[in-house]
């Protein structure tokens, strides 16, 4: 009977232990954005964090839920950036309402309208014979376009304002073209195994460059001001956490490789922190000096 218990003891424990582990890597990822996030609402100052982060994760996320569909890994991976695409969405809001509050003098508005320029290429592979005026005026009610008024770009991808729109509903727009295409493109080619193996390695590098948008930021302010060190520390634990369990749980190769990528740009970050915090330090001293 002592077995018997102790057997299932056993198993009670192991259960919990991966419940743990499973709920950590899904409500984790999130976890490291929480102080960026208080700081950024606190200060109301939102340039010391790179927005391009939230993309990457974006991007990262989302071809890693396509990967699923072509190859089943563990719901709580999938679950996991599911719920990260919806912490990005609301880190992006954050930050996009904070720069127009901070905006001196109004600036002209930039928005993303991609999705008419989708809808505009669907609309001539449906109705092939749809005449060129007939279009155009199609687009002009979409775009808010009429009589004589100077008509609207079909979309805004300035190198310049790429990402830097002025309203939160074009950035969900880019990902919501990106989404769809991204999913016509898996749905045609999900049988094709090299494909979905580079989708899934596509997604997992992506992720891994994470560090690399915030490491750019740093480097042009030459400083790391704005930017929260317990969001980087958390990184950082967060990633050599999740890199063990790719290796424990047999995850795809892709998954560990790309990791440790990134716990390496979260080492570098967190020595761009000393960096310029000595740098700092060391140019106050030299100004008592004088």
């Amino acid at each position: 009977m002592d077995w018997i218990i102790s057997d299932e003891l056993g198993l009670t424990v192991g259960h919990l232990v991966g419940w743990g582990a499973a709920g950590a890597m899904i409500i984790g990822g999130i976890a490291p954005y929480i102080p960026q996030y208080r700081q950024i609402k606190k200060t109301q100052d939102a340039e010391g964090f790179s927005l391009y982060v939230c993309l990457t994760l974006l991007i990262a996320n989302t071809l890693r839920i396509l990967f699923w569909f072509g190859k089943r890994y563990e719901i709580p991976l999938l679950l996991q950036s599911i719920v990260m695409n919806v912490t990005m969405f609301i880190m992006i809001h954050l930050c996009v309402n904070v720069r127009k509050k901070n905006q001196i003098i109004r600036a002209r508005e930039r928005i993303f309208t991609g999705t008419i320029f989708m809808l505009y290429i669907l609309l001539c592979c449906i109705n092939g014979s749809a005449q060129p005026d007939e279009t155009a005026r199609w687009l002009g009610q979409q775009s808010g376009v009429t009589g004589g008024e100077k008509p609207r770009r079909f979309y805004d991808m300035d190198r310049k304002y790429f990402w830097a729109w002025t309203d939160f509903q074009s950035y969900v727009d880019c990902m919501l073209v990106f989404s769809v295409l991204g999913a016509a493109i898996t749905y045609l080619l999900i049988e094709v195994s090299p494909f979905v193996e580079f989708i899934g390695f596509l997604a997992v590098f992506t992720e891994a460059m994470l560090g690399a948008p915030q490491i750019i930021k740093n480097h042009q302010n030459k400083s790391t001001e704005g930017m929260s060190v317990s969001m980087v520390i958390m990184w950082t634990c967060g990633d050599v956490f999740k890199t063990a369990y790719y290796v424990i749980r047999e995850a795809p190769t892709q998954f560990w490789v790309c990791g440790s990528l990134q716990v390496t740009l979260d080492i570098v970050i967190l020595l761009q922190v000393w960096w310029f915090r000595h740098n700092t330090a060391a140019a106050r001293r030299l100004r008592r000096g004088d």
